[in-house]
């Protein structure tokens, strides 16, 4: 007890330091504030209530794990081992008041003897500048600059503990650079600093963390099982999703260590892998990888090296699948779709590069040249004669954000000599409807007829057709087949269709595989169709082969 008072009493004697008391009689207690005693009867729960005080709402989490990282200390499986050291020191970043600072974490034990700690005294004070400089050094050497300084550490980690599992997490937030657009590169950088500072408070001393590039980060940990990975993540996620107010998303990879002879950094692709295969997934914050994650990677790079020079060498086809009259039963339009003939790996689906174009933004160059080719082969049907039929293309979300898609589409009617109502545009309504509402005002006014793609999924709904612009609906395939199959399914699908042919639009159903499909939707009033009952998409050659406009 003497030992403990005479510390207690140089300690009281600093005037500008929270301290915190713990003892096996009366658990934590604050002793000092800015130099003022704490009642012994002003106790909490946690210890912490006096600095909570102090802190600013949002760091509240960042104390609950100080404390837990103080607690698993004194309490910690290895609490009576007799190599335990009396004194454990450790620099944290924390906030009191308005600004962030660098406090050093001073705990000294008191121990009955050699296995027993009787008290055990916290002291929090603010690190010297020197101090601070060597953080910081050790930052920049733990980040990207240097990834062997993490790799080396992760090596004698595991090598001190070769019976354990180990994986490693990967995180990022989801849309960094909007978030930087909306709230400023200082708020980006603020945050990065937030999860640098909060991960060392976070993670324990057999877990090794490090940011990779920007808004990257990875932790090494041990793990039991798999429902033990997850439970660490929301641990993660629970913590670092907000900051000042701010929500934002964050997307975890995981990938196990399975072979400790191989390349770390094998794994740690494995777990970007997994993180980038949920980016756009709304639904799912956390993935583990998998190995045909891999295949799609390397297939993502082929497409990717690949795009331009098959764009210059016309490997990309439009394919067009007929729309038909139900009741007339002949061909009234058509809709243009993409294929890639590549000259070694043959015919690539469209499921296989689409969706990357939509990401990496090539969509762009794609859609416009799909636009041209069905402006030429409607222009070549007039030059020999044939009566044209309208060809509906697409037009993506990345035109939406700009104008000038509309300039490029007046520029082809223009320029081939089409009538306009022969080019007709499919958009898919979704949740960015600012964007789908401006663009089709821009069309309308140019005189384009419009459709609405994908009606009945995804973001598409009844309240869409309120003050909507298109001149025909798209009803989805899966939306068809979700409901044809019941009464009450079919009683729905007969309700949308006629609701909408009362308001003035037309109805195009599309995924029709069956003559039971064709009839029951003509019954309802919607009298065009298409899909494989009517036949697949198919070359133009082909297409004008088998119908001889």
């Amino acid at each position: 007890m003497e030992i403990y008072e005479e510390i207690s009493e140089i300690l009281l004697s600093n005037q500008s330091v929270p301290m915190l008391l713990w003892s096996g009689e009366k658990g934590w207690r604050t002793v000092c504030e800015g130099g003022l005693a704490i009642d012994e009867d002003s106790l909490s729960k946690d210890g912490l209530w006096a600095l909570r005080e102090i802190v600013m709402e949002e760091d509240l989490k960042l104390y609950d794990a100080f404390l837990q990282k103080i607690k698993e200390y004194i309490d910690g499986e290895d609490a009576a081992a007799p190599e335990r050291e009396n004194y454990l020191e450790e620099a944290v970043h924390l906030k009191i008041g308005e600004t962030y600072s660098y406090y050093k974490i001073e705990c000294y034990q008191e121990m009955e003897n050699a296995h027993i700690m009787r008290k055990m005294l916290v002291r929090i004070p603010e690190l010297e500048a020197e101090d601070i400089y060597r953080i910081h050094l050790a930052e920049v050497i733990t980040n990207d600059k240097n990834p062997a300084f993490f790799t080396q550490g992760a090596k004698e980690l595991m090598d001190r503990h070769p019976d354990w599992n180990y994986a490693l997490v990967q995180f990022d937030v989801a849309k960094f650079k909007m978030i930087n657009e909306q709230y400023g590169e200082q708020f980006g950088d603020e945050l990065i600093e937030f999860f640098i500072h909060s991960l060392k408070l976070l993670c324990n001393k057999e877990q090794l963390y490090t940011r990779l590039t920007a808004d990257v980060f990875m932790i090494l940990t041990p793990f039991m099982s798999q429902e033990g990975l997850l439970e660490f993540v929301e641990y993660l996620r629970d913590h670092l999703s907000s900051y000042k107010d701010i929500t934002y998303r964050l997307v975890f990879g995981i990938c196990k260590v399975a072979d400790r002879k191989q390349n770390l950094r094998k794994y740690g692709d494995g777990a970007a892998l997994a993180r980038q295969s949920i980016k756009e997934d709304a639904l799912n914050h956390v993935a583990f990888y998998r190995e045909d994650m891999k295949d799609k990677a390397r297939m993502n790079k082929f497409i990717e090296d690949n795009m331009e020079k098959a764009l210059e060498n016309r490997e990309f086809v439009m394919y067009l699948q007929p729309k038909y009259s139900i009741s007339k039963e002949e061909m009234v339009g058509a809709e243009a779709l993409v294929r890639w003939l590549h000259p070694e790996h043959g015919l690539i689906p469209p499921m296989s590069f689409v969706p990357l174009f939509e990401k990496n933004g090539f969509i762009v160059k794609m859609d416009a040249f799909i636009w041209e080719e069905a402006c030429r082969t409607i222009r070549k049907w007039m030059d020999d004669g044939m009566a044209p039929i309208p060809i509906s293309v697409n037009v993506s979300r990345k035109h939406l954000k700009d104008g000038s898609f509309v300039d490029t589409l007046n520029r082809l009617t223009e320029q081939y000599g089409i009538p306009k109502q022969y080019l007709e545009i499919e958009i898919t309504e979704s949740v960015e409807s600012k964007d789908v509402k401006e663009g089709a005002n821009l069309l309308k006014k140019s005189g384009f007829t419009l459709l609405m793609d994908d009606f009945g999924s995804g973001y598409s709904s009844l309240n869409t057709l309120k003050d909507t612009q298109f001149d025909v609906i798209k009803i989805d395939r899966e939306f068809l087949q979700d409901f044809i199959g019941s009464d009450r399914g079919k009683t729905i699908v007969e309700h949308t269709v006629k609701m909408t042919r009362e308001i003035g639009l037309d109805l195009v159903a599309e995924g029709i595989e069956t003559k039971e499909q064709a009839m029951f939707l003509s019954e309802c009033g919607c009298d065009v169709a298409q899909g494989f009952y009517y036949a697949r998409p198919m070359s133009v050659d082909d297409f004008n082969k088998k119908y001889a406009l």
